[in-house]
This record gives C-alpha cells, structure tokens and sequence, in this order.
C-alpha cells in the first residue's frame, strides 16, 4: 500500500489524477488531497505519504515553498511536480530539492501511470533499504558482543595473535587505549547473565570501549581516546571518564567492585602486556572494593598518591567498613601536606571536596540520609587550626557514612525497598513502572531493581504482580463488589488478562475463588 498526496488548488486536476490512479492501481493506495501547500504539511505530518503530487502555482504557500518543508521532515518522500511552467528556473529549482520528476501540464494518462510506477519503485527500494538496515542492526546486536568478546581474548589472554585488524576494524589506530580488569564480587552466573547488558551499557556511556564476557566473576575491558592535547591531558581525561564509568557500577550494579586499570599505550603489540598491568592494579586493589590506575603520568607514588588514598577512602565507604577509614585518613592527609608543600588551604579545600563526594556515595545507596555535620563542614574546616583537628572531623564523618551504608544494606527493612513498597500501596491501581517508582523515591531505576531482587529475593514486576493478586484475594472475599471492579482497583485494566495471570497463581479464575471463599 502506498500513501499518495494530490496538491492542486483545482479540483478538477485532483479528481483527474484520482481516476487515473484508482483505475491503474486498484487495491494499492490511499489517497489523499490538499488544495493548498499548507493542507499538504498538514496531511504529511498526519498521515504516513510516500508519493506527492505537486502543483507548483498555488495561492499562500507555493509549490516549491511547500517541497522544502516537506523534504526537511520526511526526506524519503518522493516527489513529483506538476506545472503548467515549464521555465527552466523552477525545473532547476526543484531537481535541487530533490524532486523526483518535474511534468509540465497538460500530462497523459500513460506518462501520469509511468511515472508513479516508477516511484512506486523507489519507495519499494528505501523501504527495502531500512529493512535491510533495521535487520543488520538486529544482528549487529548479537554479532558485537561475540566480536568484542574475540578480541579481548585475542589482544589480552592468548598474546598470540595480530591484532592490527582489530584495530582497524574497531577504529583503534591512532588512540591512546587502556585495559580494565573489573571483579564483581559474589556475583553468580545468574545475576551475571542478567547484568551484562546493563554493565555493557554502563561501560560505553562515557567513553568508547569494548566489552568481553564473564569470566569467573571478572569482566575485562578495553577503553581507548583520542590522543587530543597532549599525554598529560588524555591521562587525566581516561582517569575521570574511567572512574566515572565505575561510580556507575557500584551505584547500579553491585558494591564492594574491584578494579585494575592499565597504563595509556599506543603501540598495538603491547595488548598483552597491558592487560597483565591492568590485572595486577586489580591484584593489589583493596578486598572490599576500589580502583587503582597503574595510567601513566596519573600516579607518580602509588603508595601516597591522594587521588589513589581517595579512591581506597571511597571504597571503604561503598563496603560500609568504618573501620578501615581511620588509617587511610591519616596516609591521605600526609599525602596532601606532601602534594601541597603544607598549604592549609589548599589542603582544606581538598578534605572538603572528599567529603562531598562521602556524603554523595551515601545519598546514593540512601536517599534519605541526613547529617546537619555536612551542612557546617565548609565553615568548621575554614577554622580549623591544625591538621589533627581537620582529619578528626573527616574522620568522623567518614566513619558516620560508612556506618549509615552498612546500616541500609545488611538490614532486612531496607529503607529503599521499603519507600517503594509504601509508594506502590498507595497507588496500586495505578500503572506503576520501575522508573516511575525509582523517580519517586529519588533512586536510580537500576539500583531499585537490584535492590529488590537482594531483599525480596525477585524482581520488581514479579513483587507488584504478587501483590495485586494478594489484594484481589481480599477484595474478592466480599461477593457485592463486581469482579471487573475488582481488577481496575489492583491495577488490571482489562479484566481477561486479570483472570488469566489469577489462574495460573492460584490455579483458579477469580470467580471459582470467590465461590470457595464463600
């Protein structure tokens, strides 16, 4: 079927068109007319047109006027001119619009026939051409996955292979590119299988990465930039996008990650090199989480490194393990005394910033953490006279952060979980999606989700599904309240499908219940 639009503002050349067509094409269009240009955008932004016949000498909006909007909008539509001018500036014209044939009235039948076969052809081919597309798309989303995997193993694990084609194929050649071990801790196959996609996502959202599989609990990855201002500046720039990508994973992912960074290369024969740098960073991570950049340039003393004690500081947080903080704490601050020649101010701004980030990582797990500390940190540590007063403050706020993160996630009254159950009992009947929900505790979709399979052991729809059904069974235990009434209170607009699901809960329909209820 194909949708073709007749613009004449004469009726006559319109009704004359349709004869033609209908009786040439019977059963293979829909056919649609305008007397005006601005009709015509009216119609093409409803309906779905593939064909335009176009007048160019029409009152308001002309021909070609009308032709240009049109092809900025839907640019596949196939166009033809009708005109009864025949001067070369307006054929010009319109050959530079893009249109497909320009006719000059009167036209025949035989030429009106031709030329719409043809261009029913052409719409035939781009409709074609975006199957084709659509299709290989589909199969790009299998095929990536498998191509990425091939060359991960190739570039890091066997160290046999020539990886130059992977370069090429993937569009390495000329960046500076950097592996990343990534241990997810007590994950198992399951939860793996059903992460991956996530994690996938996670890694490409803020630089461009290839991805492998599971192997065990650990996940390998490829990061590569473009070599843009300088080494210094692609080292920092990796280091931020990186630790960025991993903030990401223990929001919606998992807690307690560990992962090992490589150095930055640029030589394709050193893939297998990089990838044993990146593991040992993994190897010498902390046991309850953390990253550690072996980037060059980005650690000159990995032993006393702020940026590196930072990162350790934050991952303790993440693990809720107060008790590791005091130590770090005290090597971060004779870091910074060392980094900033025992500039106070200097230092202050840089324990300040650290704890911002503490009181993010916690909001993050809880979003109904609260500490009034927080709010005076800025004036209490422009105050502060002396390093053992600034680090003690820290200390404690620390400590408060990771005691708060253990709090949420070792009880069994997750206040997360137990936020979106009380938003989804009031509002039961509602169509209440997990992003609906997460926007309404403030969570991330992600993390709501996890965070419902670890405490309710299943995932989110199963929990709302169970929980409508349970309710039914109440409702239906009074006989006056009409069943379809029943199934729009718990949330099932239509009443077949809440019967079907309540079946094969409960292995009876909604009235077989009520009558054992009785």
């Amino acid at each position: 079927m194909y949708g073709i639009l007749l613009t004449d503002d004469e009726q006559i050349m319109i009704d004359s068109l349709k004869f033609i067509i209908e009786k040439n094409f019977p059963a293979e269009t829909m056919l649609f007319s305008a007397l005006s240009g601005s009709s015509a955008l009216e119609i093409v932004a409803k309906e779905q047109v593939d064909i335009i016949f176009m007048d160019i000498n029409m009152p308001g909006l002309n021909g070609l006027e009308t032709v240009k909007f049109i092809k900025q909008s839907k640019p596949d539509t196939v166009i033809v001119i009708l005109s009864a001018f025949d001067r070369f500036q307006y054929a010009q014209e319109a050959v530079n619009l893009g249109v497909y044939r320009y006719l000059t009235k009167p036209v025949n039948r035989n030429t009106v026939v031709e030329t719409l076969r043809n261009a029913m052809t052409i719409v035939d081919q781009k409709r074609g051409l975006k199957s084709s597309e659509e299709e290989l798309h589909k199969k790009l989303d299998i095929v990536s996955p498998m191509v990425e995997s091939d060359f991960i193993y190739s570039a890091a694990l066997s160290g046999m292979k020539d990886v130059s084609e992977y370069f090429s194929y993937f569009g390495i050649s000329g960046s500076a590119w950097c592996f990343c071990c990534l241990e997810f801790p007590g994950m198992d196959e399951r939860r793996q299988s059903e992460a991956y996609d996530e994690i996938r996502t996670l890694l490409k959202s803020r630089a461009k990465c290839i991805t492998g599989s599971f192997m065990a609990n650990r996940l390998t990855a490829f990061f590569y930039f473009p070599i843009e201002g300088g080494e210094e500046k692609v080292t920092q720039g990796a280091k931020e996008a990186i630790s960025s990508i991993y903030n990401l994973l223990c929001l919606n992912i998992s807690t307690g990650i560990r992962a090992g960074v490589s150095s930055l290369w640029t030589d394709a024969s050193m893939t297998g090199a990089a990838y044993n740098e990146a593991l040992e960073a993994l190897k010498s991570t902390e046991s309850s989480g953390g990253i550690l950049f072996a980037l060059k340039n980005a650690t000159k003393k990995k032993d006393n490194d702020p940026g590196m004690l930072a990162e350790s500081i934050f991952g303790r947080v993440r693990a809720g393990d107060g008790a590791s903080i005091h130590h770090l704490l005290k090597s971060y601050g004779a870091a910074l005394q060392e980094a900033y020649a025992g500039d106070m101010g200097k230092i202050k701004n840089a324990i300040f910033e650290l704890l911002v980030n503490v009181r993010n990582i916690t909001t993050e797990i809880d979003c109904n953490y609260q500490n009034e500390e927080f709010s005076s940190a800025f004036s209490v540590l422009s105050a502060a006279d002396s390093m053992e007063s600034i680090l003690d403050f820290a200390l404690k706020r620390c400590e408060e952060c990771a005691s708060n993160v253990m709090l949420v996630t070792s009880t069994k009254e997750n206040p997360i979980v137990k936020k979106a159950e009380d938003y989804i009992e009031k509002r039961i009947s509602e169509d209440l999606s997990l992003e609906d929900v997460a926007a309404a505790i403030n969570v991330s979709p992600f993390y709501l989700s996890r965070m419902f399979k670890e405490v309710r052991g299943e995932n989110y729809i199963n929990y709302l599904t169970d929980l409508r059904l349970r309710r039914a069974q109440e409702l239906l235990k009074n006989p006056r309240t009409p069943i379809k009434e029943i199934s729009a209170e718990v949330g099932f607009n239509d009443q077949n499908y809440f019967s079907r699901i309540f079946k094969n809960k409960f292995g009876m329909t909604p009235t077989e219940f009520r009558n054992v209820a009785k």
